[in-house]
């Protein structure tokens, strides 16, 4: 089997080798992927910086033409990679090609804004004097990110960090390098020059380790858990290094007694249990008002009921595999605790086989939990949720509220003022009415608040608030 190498300066380069493991059919090896070493990540970091100062100034119609090419060939190619995601990470098939299809719009919307880059010209307070407010690359940029998008995620932060001019070091999750290797591929072929972007797959101890301690990393930005997003922070201030956070959510979906049922049901079922659970979005507080909770926990039920879960690739399927083995114990070890807090346990909860060997676990969910439960405070990040019983709306939004996390939260709801309250009122990045937690538009901005998130925010024409610097010049006339 070919192994797959790391990126660097230009240059394809070899070592040892991990097997990537498909979680719907652990007999299944993907491929063979290079693993860095401490010394590659540091010849890496060299390269880029090496690099920044002629692709920093390089032409926008350059930049456009290799992000356009890199949209046109992930999007032609959607069906094969979306199988490679959907193979290595456990979603479905048809999420797998959706996540692809996102990732080409990405590489696409930023291939425009390297032909909107923009400044400001304005008078100054003192006579004969012009002022000019621009905006320039960063640097060469660090890049880590988690597992749970393996394609989009690196594209909404490899992208606007190409298309602003920096150079970038790439540090994919060890768990699910192949989509990753794939648009490294991809954005090399279309013609980058050498050490502007580098791949260095291979452990965070090591390779992400190397990254924190390099002082020729101008920023590094993260996805991943809360814990690793403290350790980017501190050693990104040792270093005098701008950073950027995406970390954990427990997010809450509100349900009023004037919901229209199935609606709130969907947007429940979407959030907490599609993708398997496994999105910082995904909504695992489902937050109740007492006339309609009933109802909504036998229409909910009935709903997981008749979700299949198999194998990703598989017709059919509407939920895969638990990523791997540690992340299926950490949900089970979380059942457990449930079980022994006080919860209910009203549907799943249980391992299961199918047809090939994997990661497979019914979708959870406890009824009668409270907000100061371990389930309710911590991410689980799985397919497991639990139902908060609540008198009225204003209870609602305030145990909505009462956690350490503020990324996603919704509501269901037929009043417009209460949704017009909980918009303004809800202390999350990102606020949905009568829709899932989960799922945002590539063009807007993406991200949270209090333990969530950090720095500026992701996506849209906001990614130039981290990957760029504001320069003021003056000019005396």
């Amino acid at each position: 089997m070919t192994i797959h190498q790391n990126l660097i300066a230009g240059e394809w380069v070899g070592g040892s080798a991990s097997e990537n493991i498909n979680p719907s059919d652990t007999k299944d090896v993907v491929g063979l992927y290079a693993q860095a070493s401490a010394e590659d990540a540091r010849t890496a970091i060299a390269a880029a910086k090496a690099a920044f100062p002629a692709w920093s100034r390089s032409g926008i119609l350059e930049r456009h033409a290799i992000l356009k090419k890199t949209a046109d060939e992930i999007l032609a190619r959607k069906e094969e990679l979306g199988r490679l995601l959907s193979q290595e990470e456990g979603k479905t098939l048809p999420e797998g090609i959706g996540e692809t299809i996102r990732a080409a719009q990405i590489f696409d919307f930023f291939a425009g804004e390297t032909l909107r880059l923009a400044g400001e010209v304005l008078p100054s307070a003192r006579p004969n004097i012009g002022v000019e407010i621009t905006r320039e690359p960063l640097g060469p940029i660090g890049i880590i990110t988690p597992w749970n998008f393996p394609i989009a995620i690196p594209a909404w932060k490899i992208a606007p960090a190409l298309a602003y001019g920096n150079t970038v070091v790439f540090k994919p999750a060890d768990l699910v390098p192949g989509c990753s290797w794939a648009i490294v591929d991809i954005l090399h072929r279309a013609g980058l020059p050498k050490g502007v972007l580098n791949l260095v797959m291979g452990r965070g101890s090591v390779v992400g380790q190397a990254m924190l301690d390099s002082p020729d990393l101008a920023g590094i930005t993260f996805t991943g858990s809360t814990g690793t997003g403290k350790r980017v922070a501190l050693a990104s201030i040792e270093h005098n290094r701008k950073f950027q956070l995406e970390m954990g959510g427990k997010n809450p979906m509100v349900v009023l007694d004037d919901a229209d049922l199935s609606v709130a049901v969907e947007a429940a079922a979407n959030s907490g249990f599609f993708s398997t659970g496994q999105r910082c979005t995904a909504s695992s507080r489902i937050i109740v008002t007492e006339g309609i909770h009933d109802k909504f926990v036998a229409a909910l039920t009935e709903r997981l009921s008749k979700l299949t879960v198999d194998h990703a690739l598989k017709d059919g399927t509407h939920i895969g595999p638990v990523v791997d083995e540690k992340q299926l114990k950490q949900d089970c070890d979380y059942i457990e605790i449930g079980k022994q807090e006080g919860a209910r346990l009203a549907f799943g909860g249980e391992r299961i086989e199918r047809e090939t060997p994997g990661f497979y676990l019914q979708p959870t969910l406890f009824t009668e939990a409270t907000n100061d439960m371990r389930i309710s405070r911590e991410e689980i990040f799985g397919p497991v949720a639990a139902v908060i019983r609540v008198k009225n709306y204003e209870e609602a939004l305030a145990v909505a509220n009462d956690t350490p996390f503020g990324l996603s939260a919704g509501i269901a709801t037929t009043s417009l003022k209460h949704a017009t309250h909980f918009k303004r009122n809800s202390e999350a990045g990102m606020v949905m009415v009568n829709l899932p937690t989960a799922g945002v538009d590539f063009h807007v901005p993406f991200g949270g608040r209090k333990a969530s998130s950090f720095g500026p925010r992701e996506q849209g024409k906001y990614a130039a608030e981290f990957f760029t610097v504001v320069k003021t010049a003056y000019t005396l006339a």
